[in-house]
C-alpha cells in the first residue's frame, strides 16, 4: 500500500528550512499532493525530540507511513522505523550519534538562524545512547544514500550499519549531499508514496 504520511527529520543544528527538507517539501507538493508531510523543528534533547515525534505520528497509519532522516535525523529515522515498522530513507545517517556528539556539548548557533542558539547538554549524550539502534532488523525497509566524500561522518561505518539495505554510494559528494536533487526521485520511489 502506498504511503500516505511522510515524516522528515533534520540533522544536528539544522531545521525544516534546510535545503534537503525544502526540496522534499517542494517535490511532495508537486507530485504527491495527497501525502501528509510533517517536518518538525526538533528540540536539542533527543528524548524530547522523539517524544514530540511519536506524539505527532500517534494517529498515523503505521503501514502507510514512511520517514526520511538526514545525519542525526537519519539516526532518529532508524529509531522511528524500528518502533513503527515503516520504511525509512536515511541520508548520510549518524550511526554512532552518542560518540560523535559527545564532543559537541555546549552552546551552538542554529545553522539557518545564526542569531538563535541552543545548548547541547551532556545529558543528551546519554539520551542518544538510549535511542541507539544496534542493528536494523529488516534491511529491506531501508534506503541509505551515503556519500564517500562526507567530511563529517565515515561512509564505511554508515554502509556497514545499513548492510543489506537498498543503498546508493556516492563517489565524492559531501555531508550535505549537495546534489541531493538528483537522487530525490529515487528516494521517494523507494518510499512508495501515494500520488
Amino acid at each position: 500500500m502506498p504511503a500516505t504520511h511522510l515524516l522528515y527529520l533534520h540533522g544536528f543544528r539544522s531545521s525544516p528550512r534546510s535545503t534537503k527538507a525544502q526540496l522534499v517539501q517542494e517535490r511532495i507538493a508537486q507530485r504527491h499532493p495527497g501525502v501528509t508531510l510533517w517536518c518538525p523543528q526538533l528540540p536539542p534533547s533527543p528524548r524530547e525530540a522523539m517524544d514530540r515525534v511519536m506524539q505527532g505520528i500517534a494517529n498515523w497509519p503505521r503501514r502507510r507511513m514512511a520517514v526520511i532522516g538526514s545525519s542525526l535525523g537519519g539516526f532518529y529515522a532508524s529509531w522511528v522505523a524500528e518502533q513503527t515498522g515503516c520504511r525509512a530513507a536515511v541520508l548520510n545517517p549518524a550511526v554512532f550519534a552518542a560518540r560523535d556528539l559527545a564532543t559537541q556539548v555546549g552552546v551552538h548557533p542554529s545553522w539557518h538562524e545564526p542569531q538563535e542558539s541552543f545548548e547541547f547538554k551532556a545529558a543528551y549524550v546519554d539520551e542518544l545512547r538510549a535511542l541507539a539502534v544496534p542493528a536494523i532488523t529488516n534491511p529491506d525497509r531501508y534506503y541509505a544514500l551515503i556519500a564517500k566524500g562526507d567530511e563529517v561522518l565515515d561512509w564505511r561505518e554508515m554502509s556497514a550499519h545499513y548492510r543489506g539495505a537498498h543503498m546508493r554510494l556516492l563517489e565524492g559528494s559531501n555531508h550535505a549531499i549537495t546534489e541531493f536533487a538528483d537522487h530525490l526521485d529515487e528516494v521517494l520511489a523507494f518510499l512508495d508514496l501515494a500520488s
